[in-house]
């Protein structure tokens, strides 16, 4: 059996707010012996009331001294854990302006005095049951929300397990890969982030597209999956008709992640820039690269980061067929393609981030 307190506390809650007693005594007795009833004889203690604990109902007097039922009314509106109890304004006023100031302020109704109690009643049992559909609805809401942000999270772990997968198979297939995609990746967070910090730039490279681009980074050579093993593996020189079949390797993994990105719904931004890294960071500023022959700005952004990554770290490690540079001379080698084959100020920004690359270069190495 439910006790007497257990029953009051399942009750809904009215707080019932107005400086003079006599109307105070009036609706507590006419509401509490269907409701919890807190009563205030003033705006600060109504607000101290409502704000220790949410009442599903005002019933609030508009003029009193110091803060009339107009400023509660406001405050109460103003605070997220409050703003969604239905407030009724209880006045002598009855002026058109006085209620349509007090429902711009977010009241759902008026109650002119003198009150009557049987209406009084009706329209606190009929708030009080749009507040409680309200509440149904929006505990659902919520468990909706909680179930599709639980389904998306699945989806973004299987398209993120996916990725994992794309890079992974890039990796296997490329014996010299080893830290490759992690450093330059590092590399082309170290550029973005420089760049944003330059003129021009700001507005372009926000945090959201430099994460974008140093997460994609990894992809850049995922063609490479697509290119015969006589020819990837090779632990020489390519002949040049060797070389035209590994150089077809940016515009098939830019043709991969299209395919891809079809299937990624909201992942589709994130493999837009993969997309551009992987199809354009043999593109050359001057227009000689591959494998459509851009110039300058028609260069992606994000393909013009990676070309000076890439490079670099090409440049720094050891194949069958060289051997690895110092990092100076790898710097000295970047800043000669100034213009040329790189993007003058992605150049400029590689050179102030050069201590920088050395780190990545050292943390990232591989391992024999």
């Amino acid at each position: 059996m439910m006790t007497p307190s257990a029953v009051s506390a399942s009750r809904p809650t009215v707080l019932v707010v107005d400086d003079t007693p006599a109307n105070l005594s009036l609706l507590d007795g006419l509401l509490r012996d269907q409701y919890r009833v807190q009563l205030a004889n003033n705006g600060p203690k109504a607000l101290a009331l409502a704000q220790a604990e949410a009442p599903d109902l005002v019933l609030l007097d508009v003029m009193m001294p110091d803060m009339d039922g107009y400023e509660v009314c406001r405050r109460l509106k103003a605070d997220a854990h409050l703003a969604r109890v239905p407030v009724l304004f209880l006045t002598a006023r009855d002026a058109l302006e006085d209620e349509q100031h007090g429902l711009a302020l977010g009241a759902v109704d008026f109650i002119h005095k003198p009150i009557s109690p049987p209406i009084v009643a009706a329209r606190v049992k009929a708030q009080l049951a749009v507040k409680a559909w309200h509440d149904f609805l929006h505990r659902q809401n919520g468990q909706l929300q909680e179930q599709a942000s639980e389904r998306l999270a699945e989806i973004y772990q299987l398209q993120d397990a996916a990725i994992d997968v794309m890079v992974s198979l890039a990796e296997f297939r490329d014996e010299n890969t080893g830290n490759h995609v992690r450093r330059t990746s590092q590399y082309v967070r170290l550029l973005a982030t420089d760049l944003a910090s330059q003129p021009g730039y700001a507005e372009q490279l926000t945090p959201q597209l430099i994460e974008l681009m140093a997460k994609s980074a990894p992809l850049h050579d995922i063609g490479k999956i697509a290119i015969p093993d006589h020819i990837l593996l090779k632990p020489g020189k390519f002949e040049p008709h060797e070389w035209a079949v590994m150089q077809t390797h940016a515009q098939r993994g830019q043709d991969i992640l299209r395919r891809a990105g079809r299937q990624m719904g909201v992942r589709g931004r994130f493999l837009e820039v993969a997309m551009q890294i992987a199809g354009g960071h043999h593109e050359k500023w001057d227009g000689s690269g591959y494998p459509q022959g851009l110039a300058g700005d028609a260069i992606p952004l994000a393909a013009r980061l990676m070309a000076v990554a890439d490079v670099f770290d090409a440049l720094l490690a050891r194949r069958p067929y060289k051997e690895p540079m110092a990092p100076e001379q790898a710097a000295a080698f970047i800043a000669a393609g100034r213009g040329a084959h790189f993007d003058p100020a992605v150049v400029d920004a590689f050179q102030r981030q050069l201590p920088a690359f050395e780190q990545v270069a050292v943390r990232l190495a591989d391992t024999a």
